[in-house]
């Protein structure tokens, strides 16, 4: 198994020895009971094996050192029970049988271990919310997803348009993040077909999706039932049930509705809005903003696939008034109809003005006469591949500047780490494995300095 800190690989084996499986300990009682068990036995038929073992024990001894005999003995002897005790249980539990062929210790590991990390807030859409996913699910079980749903083009915007149901796309990548990723099932998720009437451009997990929604009645139902073929770790939540329709209003004062026609104007955004105007976001989705650890904005489209969040009544408010620590992923490069010619602090105060205008008090983009943060901190790459493809340059597409000096008027940490899939092409992509490792080193290490900042605070009192 490959650890999420370290590049050692350990034998599938030696899982059993992690602490925080609270497995070692049930062994440790059943050999006792067993020791117990044969004593018994011994007394209660009048048996004399000690006399026997000692004897062939003492036989050993003159051949082999004792300590090296028994030591043997130790591992043999556990070796046998481990095997023995894991043979029962496949049988009993057919985990040998079982489609993603994990071991025992595996299932144990994500259950006892995953199940205690961090209660984690993911919010966003697109491709960037399922890659970070897909990092994420390696530190705990406990995510809660909440995705956009303002999509209108593709499969979900043709599906949305005949079967009246929520933009299913962005809700299957991120059921599909948090799944097994060699799983078959996974595969036939995101399977999308080729060819065929009516069938050609729709994804399988779409099409799953739509007929789960009217078998169910309701499409969070779906989403909760879906989840369940996969064995996904968490939930994903839509940010709103309500028929959303964006609206950016254009620096020459035009208006263009749909996301799949804003980032195609040509024009520069300056503000977002939505149809209808008031949307309520979903029974959980402020009770898990309200109970999170940590809470996550990005990656992804800024315009469409993050701030369409925070125009959900209530979310930007419960943003900031949440307890957890807050970070907001900065994306690599800038997007052709968004964010043309945005640094991270112009991307950081869009974020800002429109979670004002949607309820959080006090909140300036000049990051001035906040009651309270909106978020603690923004993770930022700060490596490019020296062959960076050239198509990005052709499409006006360019790396976000890291304009400290501004982003710290905003009060808030830079993180910088080297977030980028290594790959021979020049092409950007973020890593899910260094996404999550740099953020959760940020959120223990900023937990840490809290915890320390009470302690110090208490001893003053």
């Amino acid at each position: 198994m490959k650890f999420l800190n370290s590049k050692v690989k350990m034998p599938k084996d030696a899982i059993w020895l992690v602490p925080g499986l609270r497995i070692k300990r049930w062994f440790a009682l059943i050999v006792l009971g067993s020791v117990l068990a044969a004593i018994g036995i011994t007394l209660v038929f009048r048996l004399e094996p000690i006399y026997f073992i000692v004897s062939t024990a003492k036989k050993i001894f003159h051949v082999v050192p004792a300590e090296l005999a028994g030591l043997v003995f130790i591992g043999f002897g556990a070796y046998i029970f481990i095997q023995a005790w894991k043979k029962t249980n496949f049988s009993m539990l057919d985990l040998n049988g079982s489609r993603n062929q994990k071991t025992m210790g595996e299932t144990l590991y994500r259950k006892m271990k995953l199940n205690h990390g961090p209660k984690i807030v993911a919010i966003g859409g697109g491709t960037g919310l399922s890659t970070m996913l897909k990092g994420i699910k390696k530190i705990t079980n406990n995510i809660t997803a909440i995705v956009t749903v303002g999509d209108d083009g593709g499969s979900s915007g043709r599906l949305r348009e005949e079967m009246g149901i929520l933009p299913p796309g962005d809700i299957r990548n991120c059921i599909a993040a948090l799944a097994d990723d060699d799983d078959i099932v996974t595969q036939l998720f995101q399977y999308r077909f080729k060819t065929g009437e009516g069938l050609e451009g729709h994804s399988f997990g779409n099409l799953f999706i739509t007929a789960m929604t009217a078998i169910c009645g309701d499409m969070i139902t779906a989403i909760k039932e879906s989840s369940k073929v996969l064995l996904i770790r968490g939930k994903v939540i839509p940010a709103t049930t309500d028929d959303m329709r964006l609206i950016a209003r254009m620096e020459d004062g035009s208006f263009v509705k749909g996301e799949s026609q804003i980032p195609e104007s040509g024009k520069k955004i300056i503000e977002l809005s939505c149809e209808p105007n008031v949307c309520k976001p979903s029974n959980e989705v402020i009770e898990a903003i309200n109970n999170a650890d940590l809470i996550i904005l990005g990656p992804g489209s800024l315009y469409t696939s993050i701030i369409p969040n925070l125009l959900v009544e209530g979310i930007s408010k419960a943003i900031q008034d949440a307890r957890a620590k807050k970070i907001y992923v900065c994306n690599i490069m800038t997007q052709p109809g968004e964010t043309d010619n945005y640094s991270a602090s112009d991307h950081i105060k869009a974020l800002f003005d429109h979670m004002r205008k949607n309820g959080a008090c006090g909140c300036e983009s000049d990051g001035k006469n906040s009651d309270k943060p909106l978020f603690d901190a923004v993770l930022i790459n700060n490596q490019l591949p020296n062959n960076l493809a050239k198509k990005y340059e052709e499409k006006d597409s360019l790396p976000v500047e890291i304009d400290t000096a501004e982003i710290k008027k905003l009060g808030l940490e830079i993180v910088t780490s080297k977030l980028i899939q290594d790959n021979k092409e020049g092409l950007v992509r973020h890593s899910p494995a260094r996404l999550a490792r740099s953020i959760y080193y940020w959120y223990k290490k900023s937990a840490k300095r809290s915890n320390s900042t009470k302690v110090s605070a208490n001893s003053d009192k």
